[in-house]
């Protein structure tokens, strides 16, 4: 079993509770640690006995470009998304933070984090 991490991908998204927030937009950071076996892929060198994770990457830029005024929402789409398509993964775990959120004060970022 090993973990395939991809941190930090960064999508300017119009994901938010408030209308200005859907049409103006904001920067969101997403994190995947994504549950694996790699003895084959580890042995074969082959893609096809790997998770793709440039597929994976596309899946969650695709679900991003979808607007959700929650970001529970968006981190259960993504993992949906992963799961409908992907095979060979045992568990993900999915972290979508909102940059400089709207919240009355100075706060770097908010975030949610969900695992399956």
């Amino acid at each position: 079993m090993g973990l395939i991490q991809i941190e930090n991908m960064e999508f300017y998204s119009f994901h938010g509770h408030f209308k200005e927030e859907r049409i103006v937009g904001n920067k969101f950071l997403v994190d995947l640690t994504i549950e694996t076996e790699m003895k084959v892929p580890a042995a074969s060198d082959n893609l096809k006995d790997a998770v793709n994770y440039q597929r994976v990457y596309d899946i969650v830029k695709s679900q991003m470009e979808m607007k959700s005024h929650l970001l529970e929402h968006i981190a259960g789409r993504i993992l949906d998304a992963i799961y409908a398509e992907m095979e060979g993964i045992e568990k993900i775990t999915v972290k979508v933070s909102k940059m400089n959120p709207p919240m009355g004060g100075k706060i770097g970022s908010v975030s949610v984090v969900m695992s399956r």
